[in-house]
């Protein structure tokens, strides 16, 4: 992954997001005013710093104007995360990504220029609750308000079929971006091919879509 991210604000989640994009390849600046916060991630990410996100031009010497994202993931202090999310689209960061902790702060934080505003309890409650209502899906992306990325075992009476026998566009109005088996993905999978038992899929549809694969 040739890409740059800013992470502001490295308690559970900033952190655990560091390192995923690490993992992934990424360049990662991991910020936050806790110097043990900071020490702790040194050895994972490509660079950690701490400053006071208050402090514009400490902000300012990041550069956060080279990161492709900046993700804000502070919500222990309203104030401090609405001023990290301003200082990043002046910088003019083209995604940024902030963390909320309830339905108005995301209003807020929306309305001061966020791209995107997640309450990551609320969303993992979300999709627990779809898995418990609908046990063939297996993970539940939100990429938009009425757009959903989903991956579901296949239906028993799919098995046998090829895509384009079964023709789900038209007929469940779901998109098939992937199947996986054994833990290997198959993008963008040949629509002769033959589906077979164990095999998940990956399918991208609208909201209004989804009870029919529930």
């Amino acid at each position: 992954m040739d890409k740059s991210f800013a992470i502001l604000g490295l308690g559970k989640f900033g952190s655990s997001v560091a390192a995923e994009l690490t993992e992934a390849g990424a360049d990662v600046l991991a910020v936050d005013i806790d110097k043990e916060r900071v020490h702790a991630l040194a050895d994972t990410v490509t660079c950690a710093i701490s400053i006071d996100i208050c402090d514009h031009e400490a902000v300012e010497s990041l550069g956060l104007s080279n990161m492709d994202a900046v993700i804000i993931a502070i919500t222990q202090n309203l104030d401090v995360s609405i001023i990290a999310t301003i200082y990043a689209k002046e910088a003019g960061v083209p995604f940024v990504i902030a963390k909320a902790k309830d339905e108005l702060h995301k209003k807020i934080l929306l309305k001061v220029g966020a791209d995107e505003v997640i309450i990551p309890e609320r969303d993992a409650g979300i999709r627990t609750a779809r898995h418990l209502a609908s046990g063939n899906i297996l993970n539940f992306i939100e990429l938009s308000d009425s757009i959903k990325m989903i991956e579901i075992d296949i239906r028993k009476e799919w098995v046998g079929h090829t895509l384009r026998e079964l023709n789900l566009r038209q007929q469940e109005g779901i998109n098939v971006v992937a199947l996986r088996k054994n833990g290997e993905l198959d993008v963008n999978p040949s629509p002769d091919k033959e589906l077979t038992p164990n095999v998940s899929m990956l399918i991208i549809l609208n909201k209004k879509n989804l009870k029919k694969i529930m």
